[in-house]
């Protein structure tokens, strides 16, 4: 029996070969057989596939060995940021300066949210209220943080003050302050 049933698969087999196929299939091979017969498509090159373009105004302008262009560059460079009559020293040092002072602004403009929001702040605990209005320790100590952050501010400004008067007497542009 198994013998009967594995011969009528094959004949079946062999039946639905012969017969006319579905015109969509048929379709699909042909167009499978073009594409394997078709030339390969050339590769396009976009901006996205080029590498990102370093800083070229450092580079030299002539054919040059690549490790040692890049070396001598690297060493330019420090070296002109440590040359106190180079552009890239001052401005390093003022972008330094800058950053100080910002931090510590943020830092002075948290402490004032924080002692704002004391003064307005209630407390469920009686004796907690009580004590806070007889001594207010926590509101007098955020103040003081806030008088010495902005003592810090001050001297942080008067250095920058004073770093543009010795870019002046050093010879530099003062553009380079910015």
């Amino acid at each position: 029996m198994f013998l009967g049933l594995t011969a009528g698969l094959a004949w079946a087999q062999q039946d639905n070969s012969q017969q006319p196929s579905d015109p969509v299939a048929e379709a699909a091979r042909k167009a499978r057989e073009q594409q394997k017969a078709a030339p390969k498509p050339k590769k396009v090159i976009t901006n996205d596939d080029l590498p990102a373009p370093a800083d070229n105004s450092a580079k030299p302008a002539g054919p040059a060995a690549g490790g040692q262009a890049e070396v001598s560059t690297t060493q330019g460079q420090e070296e002109a940021e440590n040359n106190p009559k180079s552009e890239a020293y001052w401005r390093k040092r003022f972008q330094k300066q800058r950053d100080k002072i910002s931090s510590a602004e943020q830092e002075l403009d948290v402490l004032q949210r924080e002692l704002n929001k004391d003064q307005v702040q209630y407390y469920n605990d009686p004796q907690k209220a009580m004590q806070q209005q007889y001594s207010r320790s926590d509101i007098n100590e955020k103040t003081a943080k806030i008088d010495a952050k902005k003592k810090e501010v001050e001297a942080l400004k008067q250095q920058l003050s004073d770093m543009e008067d010795e870019l002046r007497k050093a010879g530099g542009d003062p553009g380079w302050a910015r």
